[in-house]
């Protein structure tokens, strides 16, 4: 007889997940406390057990993304519990996590400004791998807020974090943030609305659409970071965006007719072009 932990891999299969068996993995791990690296496809398991994979199950063939199901994502070294009120943490950030990285280790105490923060895990990454950085993380969204500082308080970083509540359109942003930062990262909305009806399952019925709409072209939240920007960081500090695809080049010139200079454009692991670096020039010495 055909064992359930088969069952539940062809059941996947056929509804096209990608990866069925590892996902089937990660069911079993879940329910069992186990690592997924532990579960075979012979396991034993009771018939309560059975039943809460089969729950699970029943979500993911509608497509419900599994993070979401099991209420927590692998992003970049850590973990990070998601729900739908953020968007699933993805492996094409973590781009921006490591290229953020690459250029903080070289500034000490560096302050750091997240907008649209979600779950957190892009700057609670960055201040979990530099013990001697602060950050702020900004959201529209106060449930996604209070995830953001669940997650703070499971990687031990509360004290190096503030979050507000705003969005970067208020009139008054500049005034509520209130401080000048070394960098500025973020993961804005970039889909153009009138596409989001047609994106995967998975993203337009279980992501916020807040996270997703970036206007008719897609391009606001870009066009709007980049008019305040220049006013909320440092001389020569830096602003890293995820961009969609084939939007790397419009966003540097966004931020470039504001005044910043673009320094590199990374691609990500399908070499799309996912990580625009931009920099706020020095001002120089009127004395010298």
């Amino acid at each position: 007889m055909e064992s359930f932990f088969l069952q539940v891999v062809q059941k996947l299969a056929a509804a096209q997940i990608e990866s069925p068996r590892l996902e089937t993995r990660l069911m079993f791990a879940e329910v069992l406390h186990r690592l997924p690296s532990e579960i075979f496809q012979d396991i034993t398991i009771t018939e309560e057990e059975k039943k809460k994979v089969e729950d699970m199950l029943e979500q993911r063939l509608k497509h419900k993304p599994l993070d979401k199901i099991l209420g927590h994502k692998e992003f970049y070294k850590y973990e990070f519990k998601v729900t739908e009120d953020v968007l699933s943490p993805r492996q094409d950030t973590e781009i921006l996590v490591e290229s953020a990285l690459e250029i903080l280790q070289n500034i000490s105490k560096a302050y750091i400004l997240d907008l649209g923060c979600g779950s957190g895990c892009i700057i609670e990454s960055l201040l979990k791998d530099l013990p001697s950085a602060r950050g702020c993380a900004v959201d529209i969204s106060d449930k996604a807020l209070i995830l953001a500082a669940e997650n703070a308080d499971n990687l031990e970083i509360s004290e190096r974090i503030c979050f507000l509540n705003a969005s970067w359109f208020d009139t008054d942003f500049i005034i509520k943030i209130g401080e000048k930062f070394d960098m500025i990262v973020s993961n804005p909305p970039y889909i153009p609305s009138a596409d989001i009806d047609t994106l995967d399952t998975e993203v337009k019925e279980y992501d916020p659409r807040l996270a997703l709409d970036g206007g008719e072209n897609g391009y606001d939240s870009y066009a709007q970071i980049a008019r305040i920007a220049p006013r909320l960081l440092q001389d020569g500090g830096y602003v890293l965006l995820e961009a969609g695809i084939g939007q790397a080049e419009k966003i540097a010139d966004i931020f470039i007719a504001n005044g910043l200079r673009l320094r590199k454009i990374v691609n990500d692991l399908s070499g799309i072009a996912r990580c625009v670096i931009l920099q706020k020039a020095v001002a120089e010495n009127k004395n010298s």
